[in-house]
């Protein structure tokens, strides 16, 4: 590779570096992915978890995580608020309230 060549590659590299750094360090703006972050409200969602994917005590158990049924109709997942009813299965209440 002659000189002009490897001058070449290194400034490309260099810039390339420096947009992918100023990329990464810029915060992302207000509303992006429609999230509000800390002010979301979120809803236990019953029946929606995967096996041993809960986010807390079900009858059976103690702990997050722990529950080995998926679609558990006792074992909840928070979701934000309002999406609940959208997933198929999902539901706001237990299907045992003890």
């Amino acid at each position: 590779m002659n000189s002009q060549n490897l001058l070449k590659t290194a400034l490309i590299g260099a810039l390339t570096l420096g947009v992918a750094s100023i990329a990464t360090a810029a915060p992302a703006p207000a509303g992006a992915g429609g999230m509000k972050g800390d002010h979301m409200k979120m809803t236990k969602c019953y029946g929606i978890n995967a096996a041993y994917k809960n986010d807390c005590k079900s009858p059976g158990h103690s702990c997050a995580g722990q529950d080995k049924k998926a679609r558990d109709p006792n074992a909840f997942v928070a979701v934000p608020a309002g999406l609940c009813g959208k997933i198929a299965g999902g539901s706001t209440t237990p299907a045992d309230k003890s």
